[in-house]
């Protein structure tokens, strides 16, 4: 196996000139802290007040890492990333509602996904924000341990319901969702019902994943626990490893609450976290599906050669390989080239409606230390490669 990340030519191969133009200048400016700053802040206030900004920041960020706002448009992006063997995680972007009329329409929209899904080979998993079906305060609620009200207590089994509707269509059409992982304090309600659904849809194959986020000092331990219980109970667990994505929220909160917080102290920690669910997933791989969503190179690079030295098929249908959208091609499309199962989280919807994810995406890879960076020296690269500087 040939395997390098600094291929630039394979990497961006999928870019036209003009497309690797505009991925530069929007990670020059993502690498200065003060515009990138002043650019979030300004399009949050500009949201605030309604102003129109919708085709500024879908010319500028929105492009750079969303399909679409729409499935229809989101095609094009799907198929030209198929053409490269790269998969879709086709991923609804809405999120953080509070009325059951959007909850029911975030549902059909995700039926409608599954799908499409079911007809195209290179769109294998939906991604499931399960705040996108039911009230936060809710599931804080049932974090907390508080007893429900009546009123409650029907919301939730409405969101049940509804829930597991999506995950008996995905059954039926033979795609599998990630759900994702949320704040500390109401992810209880969330691991307990997604394993609910793995027990019952994930006997021959998973098509239900959880998420993990591995900068929880807890993780690695609820990881053990999990596969264990699904062994015990005799289906597949379905897992996506990430590091994780309100680190700063997180901290900010236990430190105003008074109580330990529950991020790891240091990027090490969490790194040695991130490895050793790997392996442990790894070690397991006939009772687990997992998915390594992660834009660490180090991280990639080790599960590859895990998958090289044990001679696993390098396509085995239990381990993927994921990244965001316009972000870390470099890893991604040189693991599809070398025959991996490596795809993108592909989010897409109204403007308005995504800027919350495509803002916290921005803050959250910006404040990795030399993300950025690496991100704008590969593009420069292949700019000069290419005699586009």
């Amino acid at each position: 196996m040939s395997l390098s990340f600094d291929n630039t030519e394979i990497a961006f191969r999928h870019l036209n000139d003009k497309d690797l133009k505009h991925a530069y200048r929007m990670f020059w400016a993502m690498n200065r802290p003060v515009l990138q700053k002043t650019g979030s802040g300004f399009t949050k206030w500009a949201i605030k007040l309604h102003l129109p900004v919708n085709s500024i920041v879908k010319h500028f960020i929105f492009r750079q890492f969303c399909g679409g706002e729409s499935l229809i448009e989101s095609i094009p992006v799907i198929k030209n990333m198929a053409h490269y063997k790269v998969f879709t995680a086709l991923d609804y972007g809405v999120e953080g509602k509070s009325r059951e009329a959007d909850f029911r329409n975030t549902a059909r929209v995700m039926i409608r996904n599954i799908e499409f899904a079911h007809s195209n080979e290179f769109v294998p998993f939906i991604s499931c924000k399960l705040t996108g079906l039911v009230r936060f305060a809710l599931l804080q609620k049932i974090h907390d341990n508080i007893t429900l009200t009546d009123t409650e207590q029907k919301e939730w089994d409405r969101f049940y319901h509804r829930f597991k509707q999506i995950c008996q269509k995905a059954a039926d059409e033979n795609t599998a969702i990630f759900v994702d992982a949320e704040e500390t304090w109401i992810q209880k309600p969330i691991d307990r019902i997604v394993h609910e659904m793995m027990a019952i849809f994930n006997k021959k194959k998973a098509i239900v994943f959880n998420t993990v986020q591995m900068y929880c000092t807890d993780r690695l331990e609820f990881l053990r626990q999990s596969i264990e219980e699904a062994k015990a109970k005799a289906y597949i667990y379905g897992i996506k490893m990430v590091r994780g994505a309100y680190m700063d929220k997180e901290r900010e909160r236990a430190a105003n609450m008074h109580y330990p917080s529950p991020i790891h102290i240091s990027k090490e920690a969490t790194d040695k976290d991130y490895d050793a669910s790997i392996k442990l997933c790894f070690d397991q791989l006939e009772n687990v599906a997992f998915c390594a969503a992660t834009h660490n190179e180090n991280s990639s690079a080790y599960l590859a050669k895990l998958i090289e030295e044990h001679q696993v098929q390098l396509n085995h249908p239990h381990i993927y390989f994921a990244q965001l959208f316009g972000m870390s091609d470099h890893i991604t499309y040189n693991l599809a080239a070398a025959g991996f199962n490596a795809g993108k989280y592909l989010p897409y919807g109204p403007v308005r409606e995504v800027m919350p994810y495509l803002i916290r995406r921005s803050e959250e890879n910006t404040s990795v230390s030399g993300q950025m960076g690496r991100e704008l020296q590969l593009l420069r690269t292949e700019m000069m490669r290419r005699k586009l500087l």
